[in-house]
């Protein structure tokens, strides 16, 4: 039997583990939102195709809020999966993970989400940078980068660390 020690005595069989799977993909989401909210909306550094469509014009202004609409639609389906696949799984009796172990999988999730997205829009595409408002966003890039990187290998070392809670008993 399983104990899930950081949430109490909850026997189950060892097939009804938690999974990492909900935490990782509420950390994409919330990744995602705290990205759209945080740098596209509020300090205005950019917008998903600012350097497709410049911002300096309203056809450009109005090209990167549909496309940040679209973003944010994306990230709350996500959120959305996060849900029913954490609901499913309690259905089917796997035990709720334990503090440490869920936001691990949050902050894994969300520093897998800031890597692609950084390698992916930012130097591969190049449909925006970090800071498309300065005239070197490289370095902007590269410090969210090593950010992203710290945030998964912190959060998949939480998570690890949370999985080590869950222990045989007899």
């Amino acid at each position: 039997m399983v104990v899930d020690a950081d949430a109490g005595a909850a026997p189950s069989t060892p097939a009804a583990r938690p999974s990492p799977a909900p935490g990782l993909l509420s950390g994409i989401g919330f990744g995602g939102f705290v990205d759209g909210i945080l740098l596209h909306q509020m300090l205005q550094w950019h917008h998903m195709v600012s350097d497709v469509e410049p911002t300096t014009t309203v056809a450009g202004l109005e090209a990167n809020t549909l496309a940040d609409g679209f973003f944010h639609a994306v990230t709350w389906c996500v959120l959305v999966v996060a849900s029913v696949v954490t609901i499913r799984q309690w259905r089917a009796g796997r035990l709720a993970p334990s503090r440490r172990f869920h936001l691990g999988a949050v902050l894994a999730g969300w520093g897998a989400f800031n890597l692609v997205e950084g390698l992916v829009d930012h130097q591969l595409l190049g449909i925006h940078h970090v800071r498309d408002d300065l005239g070197a966003p490289l370095a902007w890039d590269l410090g969210f980068l090593v950010v992203s990187a710290a945030l998964l290998l912190a959060g998949w070392g939480l998570l690890r660390r949370g999985s080590g809670t869950l222990r045989r008993t007899r």
